[in-house]
């Protein structure tokens, strides 16, 4: 099992549908991506002041590396990148992603 953690830094400026709009598109992943077993996201909620500026994040868990890598240039997926990479601060540089295989320490 495969985790896949992203955190966003989201622009000031947005309208307010802006970031639900593209967590919808992101959960909707699941269903058209195969090996996406789990999505769960939102806004940071942490009291601990160490979040570097990072607003929202999510998180999906695929059955396997296998299913991830298939993930990552799948055209859905690159839709939703496209989608969101100019409601980053700076783009790329407003997402921060970290991936990590259950128990493998």
């Amino acid at each position: 099992m495969v985790h896949h953690l992203v955190l966003f830094r989201f622009r000031d400026d947005l309208p307010p549908e802006a970031i639900p709009a593209v967590f919808a598109e992101l959960r909707s992943l699941r269903e058209q991506i195969p090996g996406i077993t789990g999505f769960s996201g939102g806004v940071d909620g942490s009291r601990e002041g160490l979040t570097r500026g990072f607003t929202h994040g999510c998180q999906m868990t695929f059955v396997d590396a296998a299913a991830r890598d298939a993930y990552l240039p799948h055209p859905e997926h690159q839709r939703v990148v496209e989608r969101l990479l100019p409601l980053l601060e700076g783009g790329l540089d407003g997402a921060l992603t970290f991936d990590f295989e259950d128990g493998v320490v």
